[in-house]
């Protein structure tokens, strides 16, 4: 519901010791198997080999805890962000033209020893943070006040953990036939037994499931547990709305409950728009020669300009303009903008390549660099379909939280192309808010390799 302690952003504090180490193995790992193979090679720890491992602490760090993922799960996440950060690696040697500085047999072991060592490293770890579960001094008792829905969501999360929690049962006041089906078995007794069970049983936890509207009930309950020394936590029941990046934080001295707010502040507003620049330049830069032609390409196609620019809503909402290469014999942004189909006949045979290829999408790089977008997030619509989605979409706009991006999280999971139907739409959407609550450096970077993918090998594309 709210943040996962187990996945990393950057500066992030870690929420436990096995989150602490996590943290520090993955980037440690990196950067050890790179100094062994350097001096292994008989080569020198010199002003380029230093250089490179601060650059790859800073991209792997903090890790990411992987200790309770099965180790199937684990060796591709730990395959996926390896290829993705050599992708990157190479990107920027390319650019600085600095390959020269290290040999290739060093290159080579260590490209193929980390991400063994790595899944190593994790499932000692799990070995380890299982077998310490199972101790009776590391088991951490609770109880769930309230048989409802969200107790049960509540209790199963607990079940689900694998650092030792044992789940004793609920307590509620009323009826069986008011229970949720799943909870009425496990029930423990009522609210006014909470305290003295919670004393005598040593639980460590207590849960409270129970609707705002219960305040008294829940004062009531509070003044029994501050005789106890259990730890009490409170869940709010968010579960009928979207949760984006929902997280506690303390307003000078008021606690305050987060449930819809952008991933992009401080320290992460910083790093993705550092990389956004460093990677939208670099790839401008590189591909200049390309843009030129395609430029040509487009003119010669038909008549009409090169770049089609179409009105979009950007960040927060705010109408922003975007550009592409023109790809249609019309330049459509009036107040009704038919979605490409296939075998549109608006679209130029040289078109088809660009749309098939995605290359018309190449000068939205220029857009990266002006801020209006991001190279990934939610893909822009046109101002007239956020119009009509919005009123028949649930928290369609919360997409609009971040600035939107040249490709995203569902384009890479199969929703790209025209959305005909309202559950495209839908599908779309969901992949966006799922985006947004699990954002991550690691995942922009899963998210790019996998759109190359997408360009080379994607056969529905128009």
């Amino acid at each position: 519901m709210f943040d996962d302690p187990h996945k990393r952003t950057f500066f992030t504090a870690p929420q436990s010791v096995a989150s602490l180490i996590a943290a520090l193995l993955e980037p440690g790992i990196t950067v050890l198997v790179f100094i062994v193979t350097t001096l292994m090679s008989d080569e020198r720890m010199d002003r380029p080999a230093l250089t490179a491992c601060l650059l790859v602490f800073a991209l792997t760090f903090p890790g990411r805890n992987r200790f309770r993922d099965n180790l199937l799960g684990a060796a591709v996440d730990i395959a996926s962000s390896w290829v993705a950060l050599l992708g990157i690696l190479a990107l920027c040697a390319y650019a600085t033209r600095s390959f020269h500085y290290f040999e290739d047999n060093v290159l080579l072991t260590w490209a193929l020893v980390t991400p063994v060592l790595q899944w190593l490293a994790t499932w000692v770890g799990r070995i380890v943070v299982l077998h310490r579960a199972k101790t009776h001094r590391s088991r951490r008792t609770a109880i769930v006040v309230g048989a409802s829905a969200l107790g049960v969501k509540v209790a199963r999360a607990l079940q689900a953990d694998v650092q030792g929690i044992e789940f004793l049962g609920y307590f509620d006041d009323r009826t069986d036939d008011r229970l949720d089906d799943e909870a009425k078995s496990h029930v423990l007794g009522k609210l006014a037994e909470v305290g003295t069970f919670t004393s005598a049983r040593g639980v460590r936890e207590v849960y409270i499931t129970l609707p705002l509207g219960s305040q008294p009930r829940i004062v009531n309950l509070l003044e029994q547990l501050q005789g106890t020394t259990a730890s009490l936590f409170f869940v709010p029941d968010v579960f009928g709305i979207s949760i984006i990046q929902g997280r506690l934080k303390d307003m000078n001295g008021v606690p305050v409950v987060g449930i819809c707010e952008t991933p992009f502040t401080g320290t992460n507003q910083l790093i993705k728009r550092t990389s956004d620049l460093i990677l939208a330049s670099l790839i401008i830069l590189l591909t200049s020669p390309l843009l030129l032609a395609i430029a040509i390409g487009v003119k010669l196609s038909s008549p009409g300009p090169v770049i089609f620019r179409q009105r979009r809503n950007g960040l927060d909402g705010e109408e922003i303009v975007v550009w592409k290469f023109r790809t249609m014999t019309t330049q459509d942004d009036g107040a009704d903008v038919p979605q490409a189909t296939r075998n549109d006949p608006r679209i130029t045979r040289f078109g088809a390549f660009l749309r098939a290829s995605s290359l018309d999408e190449m000068p939205q790089f220029f857009n990266v660099l002006q801020g209006r977008m991001s190279i990934v997030g939610p893909r822009p619509h046109a101002v007239t379909h956020n119009e009509q989605y919005r009123q028949i979409i649930r928290a369609y706009m919360v997409r609009h939280k971040v600035k939107p991006g040249i490709t995203g999280w569902a384009q890479v999971n199969g929703q790209r192309g025209e959305t005909d139907t309202l559950e495209k739409m839908r599908a779309r959407v969901e992949y966006d808010l799922e985006y947004l609550r699990n954002w991550s450096l690691g995942l922009d970077l899963r998210i790019i390799v996998g759109t190359i993918r997408l360009v080379f090998f994607d056969r529905y594309a128009y």
